[in-house]
């Protein structure tokens, strides 16, 4: 009964010129949560190497010109100064879509493979937790790549500062894997996605396609990370995020 109600209700919006499945798409569209509102860093802190959670002496993060900016005007040298932003809300199950440019060129002292090399941090953990002189959480890291015009470089490819992850019902204990995605030259903007279901398997996407894909996200003693923070990383390259939205996804989807 509860079928043929459905294609009955299916049946009538297409007379008139409404099809469902578009309908349907709007809907979950407008259930996007926007974790940037475009203006300021509201709901976002940020942890600096050295400093306490919450200080950012030099200003590393900012907006203007309705993005978020990483810059480095107020430093000399890198120095091995990473940071990251951390946005207030940890989430377990969700589509995290995100828009990111490199722009400008690289901070002096900045270590050669930080070159147009930016990251989204998922299931990381709470950055109160973390050490003044720790450098990444613990965390399953979306790296973002820019190529340098010449060579290809893939983007979304996967980091695990403190983590581990299987592929294919094996444990990697590698650093960072591929992706297969192509690569983008200059200061474009790119448009990627996370699918993320918990402690199961996290997906990256670009335009819709699925560039890598693993399952069970642990921690390095094999605790499985069921959620966590999402940030965004500073690692001596300028770069942009105009866009940084969620998707809630249902925990039997």
């Amino acid at each position: 009964m509860h079928d043929f109600r459905l294609l009955i209700a299916a049946a009538i919006l297409m007379t008139f010129g409404i099809n469902p499945d578009e309908l349907g798409a709007a809907e979950k569209e407008s259930k996007w949560i926007q974790l940037f509102n475009g203006k300021d860093l509201t709901g976002w802190t940020p942890k600096i190497l050295f400093e306490e959670f919450g200080k950012d002496s030099r200003k590393t993060f900012r907006v203007a010109n309705g993005a978020i900016q990483v810059n480095y005007e107020n430093y000399d040298e890198f120095k091995e100064t990473f940071g990251h932003l951390f946005y207030q809300t940890p989430f377990s199950h969700y589509r995290l879509r995100v828009e990111y440019r490199f722009t400008g060129d690289q901070l002096k002292g900045g270590p050669g493979w930080a070159f147009r090399n930016s990251g989204v941090m998922l299931h990381g953990q709470d950055p109160k937790t973390m050490t003044k002189d720790q450098s990444f959480p613990n965390s399953i890291e979306g790296q973002l790549l820019g190529g340098d015009g010449k060579k290809p470089r893939t983007t979304m490819n996967l980091c695990t500062p403190g983590t581990d992850v299987e592929m294919n019902g094996k444990l990697l204990k590698r650093h960072c894997i591929d992706s297969k995605s192509k690569t983008y030259h200059g200061d474009q903007w790119v448009t990627v996605e996370f699918e993320v279901r918990g402690s199961k398997s996290i997906k990256h996407l670009i335009d819709g396609e699925v560039v890598l894909e693993y399952t069970k996200p642990q921690l390095d003693d094999g605790t499985l990370i069921k959620g966590g923070t999402i940030s965004l990383q500073s690692e001596s390259h300028p770069c942009e995020f105009r866009k940084v939205e969620l998707l809630p996804l249902d925990l039997g989807e």
